[in-house]
């Protein structure tokens, strides 16, 4: 039966993201907040569609901490589900992409017209120049704007802590920001590879925000600390 309902929810995953694509095209020729605005709708129909079709319900804890102001945003990484999931959890969010996630049809274009943060993860201290200097062009852009990333750098199981890159840390100096932590264990339920979608509840929990000003190290050692108990924690629920 899982199998059956994976195989529906991958069917029905693709067709909406077609139809969505056909029926927001006229949006990227608009203001960047429609764009903004239609992958905000389209993430919340795939997280209906995922509770629908598998009986996989999302649950988001700990919103008196989610910002609502510039920030800097860290998250553990389990799957994509990551990334589509938190679309409605933050007003205005920016996300951290790799370079060859704009090669995907169509969803290279939202992000582009989005205005993503997107990295070229072999650039070396290349990338990461860019990276704070484009972060810096998105806040004054839209100075409210939250900058999204994933300080792992890729998915990991979960359970398993990754090793956290030096991105984070110097954004967190660099904007001179508040970080707010998102703790999750999607990964149970929307596994890293594969088709298989396991019902339960993937919850995402905001943590109390890091205040800016920490050294490198002490930041570092607090993020990761609080991310790993935070998210280990969820899954000992066995949600």
């Amino acid at each position: 039966m899982i199998l059956v309902r994976s195989l529906a929810f991958t069917f029905a995953f693709y067709l909406w993201s077609l139809v969505a694509a056909i029926a927001f095209l006229p949006v990227l020729v608009g203001p960047r907040r429609f764009a903004q605005g239609s992958l905000k709708v389209w993430g919340a129909v795939v997280t209906w569609l995922l509770r629908v079709i598998c009986d996989v319900r999302v649950e988001v804890r700990g919103r008196e901490h989610a910002p609502v102001g510039a920030a800097l945003v860290a998250a553990k990484h389990q799957c994509m589900f990551d990334i589509f999931g938190t679309f409605n959890l933050l007003p205005d969010a920016s996300y951290v992409l790799r370079q060859e996630l704009m090669r995907i049809p169509i969803f290279g274009w939202w992000a582009r017209k989005c205005h993503m943060l997107v990295i070229d993860r072999e650039g070396g201290a290349k990338t990461l120049r860019k990276l704070l200097a484009d972060a810096r062009q998105r806040l004054k852009e839209a100075p409210d704007r939250q900058i999204f990333i994933f300080p792992e750098g890729h998915r990991g199981a979960p359970g398993v802590a990754g090793e956290y890159q030096p991105g984070v840390a110097a954004l967190y100096r660099d904007l001179d920001l508040p970080c707010v932590p998102i703790a999750l264990n999607s990964g149970v339920h929307w596994p890293a590879h594969g088709i298989i979608r396991r019902p339960g509840t993937i919850v995402f929990q905001f943590l109390e925000p890091i205040p800016p000003g920490l050294k490198r190290g002490v930041f570092m050692r607090e993020l990761e600390d609080r991310l790993e108990a935070a998210s280990n924690a969820l899954l000992a629920e066995g949600l």
